[in-house]
């Protein structure tokens, strides 16, 4: 018997009190968001610098 043998095979529970969330607001929940603020930028600034060292060389 593994662990969740008995509430595998359960229905699924539907709310009688909140009306079901939209696709589309369940997804926004989970969107990607930026942790790393600036991240990018430092990124791009780092890429510059090098190749600017490249050229000229």
């Amino acid at each position: 018997m593994s662990n969740y043998d008995d509430i595998i095979h359960l229905p699924h529970h539907v709310s009688k009190r909140h009306p079901q969330m939209s696709m589309w607001n369940r997804a926004a929940q989970f969107a990607p968001f930026a942790a790393l603020a600036g991240y990018e930028d430092a990124i791009l600034e780092s890429a510059m610098e090098n190749e600017s060292m490249y050229k000229e060389k």
